[in-house]
């Protein structure tokens, strides 16, 4: 579902308010945080969805990985997890088992136990997770905190929508999807502990959607304008010549016009139509958007670095209510 469908199902629905409640439905952050004691909160967050790549296994991962990646974006670490899928009854067994052990693997990976879940029957596989992830509650990391002269981190490259979306239509080379799926199934978990360790003013993870979609977040929630460099933007190998041959995910599309037609960003004059799709190109167990305060920025890239984390500088947080894409 598109960013303006999701903001339009939701304004009925009226906010819970418990003292307790550190993080729910109001903050619009990328998951709940529920205060338990004054040194302890958790973190609770579900995301599935159909198969994007062919290996059951791989889908099964990335599913989780995705879904892991809001605990991380918090600054918080995986404990419990529960399986929630939807197969049809026409799929053998063991491509079943290797979705589910996909899955187990990666939530392990991460240090959490995977302790159940729910199936049912469905004409399309779709599978992930409800994570219950901790943190401290004076340590919680949300979108809402980036300051004027905040630097801005980005930890994985952007495409993998273009990619897959060539791989349904069979047209993708097997090196370019190599590459999207070790993007997508890196975890995002180092990239959480160096930001606790180093303290950062904001957070979140790039996925359904897009770059400028959930950039946007950050600023309308921090009360803020983001400038955003496309020339310093991490690309997928392939990427942009998959959205230079037409293969546009649906969701590019929505997110498009959710920020463009509510004049959210400005894009500069002569900036490509494939750059462009990149900008609002829907991601699947994408990398962190980190803001960070100029006098933290050594530390955190080489407690990334030391992490074997890749990470760029993309741009800057600055006075405004909207972002600006620079050459």
């Amino acid at each position: 579902m598109g960013p303006g469908d999701l903001e339009k199902l939701l304004l009925p629905i009226e906010e819970h308010i418990h003292p307790e409640l550190l993080v729910g439905l109001g903050g619009g952050d990328d998951a709940a945080v529920y205060r338990l004691t004054p040194a302890l909160a958790i973190i609770q967050t579900v995301d599935f969805f159909p198969p994007i790549v062919d290996a059951p296994y791989d889908y099964g991962a990335i599913a989780a990985a995705n879904a892991m990646s809001d605990v991380y974006a918090m600054g918080g670490e995986v404990l419990l997890a529960l399986n929630v899928a939807a197969f049809p009854d026409t799929l053998p067994r063991e491509v079943l088992n290797a979705i589910l052990q996909g899955g187990a693997d990666k939530v392990a990976e991460a240090g959490g136990l995977l302790v159940g879940g729910h199936t049912l029957l469905d004409d399309e596989p779709k599978f992930g997770l409800c994570v219950t992830g901790i943190v401290h509650p004076d340590r919680v990391i949300t979108k809402a905190g980036a300051q004027v002269g905040d630097t801005l981190i980005l930890t994985k490259p952007l495409g993998v929508g273009l990619i897959t979306t060539a791989l349904r239509a069979q047209e993708a080379d097997s090196e370019h999807v190599q590459g999207a799926v070790k993007s997508m199934l890196r975890l995002n978990r180092a990239v959480a502990q160096a930001m606790q360790e180093v303290g950062v003013h904001a957070c979140t993870d790039i996925t359904g959607f897009a770059l400028l979609g959930h950039a946007w977040e950050m600023a309308e929630r921090s009360k803020v304008g983001l400038k955003i460099s496309v020339s310093a933007l991490p690309l997928l190998p392939g990427a942009l010549d998959y959205a230079a041959r037409g293969f546009i995910p649906g969701g590019l599309v929505r997110n498009r016009q959710y920020i463009l037609e509510n004049d959210r960003a400005a894009l500069p004059e002569g900036l490509s139509e494939e750059m462009i799709d990149l900008l609002f190109c829907p991601e699947t167990s994408g990398g962190l958007l980190i803001s960070v305060p100029p006098d933290r920025l050594t530390r955190l890239r080489e407690l990334l670095t030391q992490r074997g984390e890749e990470h760029w500088v993309i741009g800057e947080v600055i006075e405004g209510d909207r972002i600006e894409v620079v050459v």
